[in-house]
């Protein structure tokens, strides 16, 4: 009798977790490089004389753009088939952009470098969550992309923890982007590794998925807009990080690493929620949803103990949103092109993320409560809708 290790399931499901693996980890050292940036983002535009205006426009505008990209990146890779090449072109100018602020002369060609980054970011990201999709039928999608964001973010926690470091050595904002180029460098040759031993990732599917037209479902579309809601009340850590710098709340040398704490959590709760999202479903994501809002007033209205919750609540947030959210949606994507409609579903959650955060930095300038309760709104206006996709699916399955 043939050994279970060796039976040709075993065989494609280990091909599978070894994928997600490797692409977690290129994720491990490409947010290394920018998330160290971005806990420092919002301080060093304010050190160039930003506004908080500025800081929220930026922030949202590169997000809209990153967003915005996906759904093009994702509609080229399905239609020519081309997925690794752009794979590497956004990778490059996601993290070329990164040591290029060591040299930035003003705000604003540091603005419009954080911009590219984001770009770079978003070409990239629905090609490699339909890859995810394909490798996360062999494992349960819960578990996949809960993976993949916990090494997506244990990198995320290492950028920041290195970027304090050379803040508290004195070294600058400068010196830090510039260092950030060594792990922008790994990332880049592990993305070659994995495109070598993985030219075709859709056949890591038990069937590969047929690249059609097919109208989206109806739960798709709602999945959208409770993202978008989500999005459009989750404020952006460049303007949480402005707030802690301005407010004097928390020490400059101690805002990445609160970033860094929000980056763990974001990876914890994306492994562990990931796995019970498998076997629990929906209501575990509205759960963790109306959790994750209470950063919101932890953040903006409270001393350094609640920030400091505030910024592990955000984080979970953050796990909700980029791990559990794509777990819910990659089902209703089997039938179509899948890159196309992660793409969709980012770029409706790209529009909202940048229309609030324009919203939450005027409100900033003027009233924290009100930042607050308009931020808290727009995110509880979510949990009904994620209720109606849960009826729904049910009604699918049953």
């Amino acid at each position: 009798m043939t050994p279970k290790s060796t039976t040709p399931f075993a065989t494609a499901r280990r091909r599978a977790v070894l994928f997600i693996i490797l692409i977690g980890t290129v994720s491990l050292f490409a947010d290394t490089t920018y998330e160290g940036a971005r806990s420092i983002a919002g301080p060093f535009l304010g050190s160039l004389g930003a506004s908080g205006l500025f800081v929220g426009v930026i922030a949202g505008f590169g997000e809209l753009t990153g967003y915005v990209v996906r759904a093009a990146s994702g509609r080229i890779a399905d239609r020519s088939g081309r997925s690794w090449p752009i794979m590497f072109v956004g990778y490059t100018i996601n993290l070329a952009s990164v040591p290029l602020l060591a040299i930035a002369p003003g705000a604003a060609s540091a603005g419009l470098l954080m911009i590219a980054e984001r770009a770079g970011r978003g070409a990239r990201v629905p090609i490699r969550d339909a890859m995810l999709s394909h490798a996360a039928t062999r494992t349960g999608h819960g578990w996949a992309f809960g993976l993949h964001e916990a090494l997506d973010q244990t990198g995320a926690t290492a950028g920041p923890l290195l970027v304090a470091l050379v803040l508290a050595l004195h070294h600058g904002y400068r010196v830090a982007f510039g260092l950030l180029i060594v792990p922008a460098s790994v990332a880049l040759a592990l993305l070659a590794a994995a495109a070598r031993h993985y030219p075709t990732p859709r056949d890591l599917a038990p069937i590969a998925p047929s690249i059609t037209a097919e109208s989206l479902p109806r739960a798709f579309w709602l999945c959208c807009l409770a993202g978008a809601l989500l999005g459009a009340g989750f404020p952006d850590f460049a303007l949480v990080a402005y707030h802690f710098g301005g407010g004097s709340v928390v020490p400059a040398h101690w805002i990445p690493v609160l970033y860094a704490l929000a980056m763990l959590a974001d990876g914890g709760a994306a492994l562990w929620l990931g796995r019970l999202y498998d076997r629990r479903g929906l209501p575990l994501v509205i759960i963790a949803a109306a959790l994750a809002i209470l950063a919101i007033p932890f953040l903006f209205l409270g001393g350094l103990s609640l920030c400091i919750l505030g910024a592990l609540l955000w984080g979970g947030g953050l796990a909700v949103q980029d791990a559990l959210m794509k777990a819910v949606v990659a089902p209703l994507l089997v039938r179509t092109a899948q890159a196309s409609g992660f793409g969709i579903f980012d770029m409706v959650r790209g529009i909202a993320w940048f229309l609030g955060s324009v919203l939450i930095g005027f409100l900033y300038d003027r009233s924290l409560f009100a930042l607050v309760v308009v931020a808290v709104a727009l995110q509880l206006l979510a949990l009904p809708v994620l209720l109606i996709v849960m009826r729904q699916t049910r009604s699918r399955t049953t």
